[in-house]
């Protein structure tokens, strides 16, 4: 996994217009730079909100990418919660969840 790098991608998109023109053109052309797995390559291009939270990307990062997409506050929460129910706990970064039990379980 490369979280590093989807990070790194999704900061950049963020912030730079020419990026997200090509990302628009070709979301998979524009990811060849990128050190990604299939799976990461698949959730951007998507873009499955909550598969790249549940792979650890940072909400301050992801929400900015959601908004990209017009994805609603709600919407884009909701996401996140059916990505942990769908994949599962947070694999890594600064939302790791460790000792998780699952979705509605104490």
């Amino acid at each position: 996994m490369s979280l590093y790098y989807v990070q790194k991608f999704l900061y950049q998109l963020n912030r730079d217009e020419a990026l997200q023109e090509q990302y628009d053109a070709d979301r998979r052309g524009v990811l060849t730079g990128y050190e990604l797995t299939d799976e990461e390559v698949e959730a951007l291009v998507a873009p499955d909100i909550g598969l790249l939270f549940h792979l650890g990307v940072n909400g301050q990062i992801l929400m900015h990418f959601a908004a990209l997409h017009q994805i609603e506050w709600t919407d884009y929460l909701q996401r996140m919660g059916d990505g942990i129910a769908k994949h599962g706990p947070v694999r890594e970064g600064v939302y790791a969840m460790t000792g998780y039990e699952g979705v509605g379980e104490a």
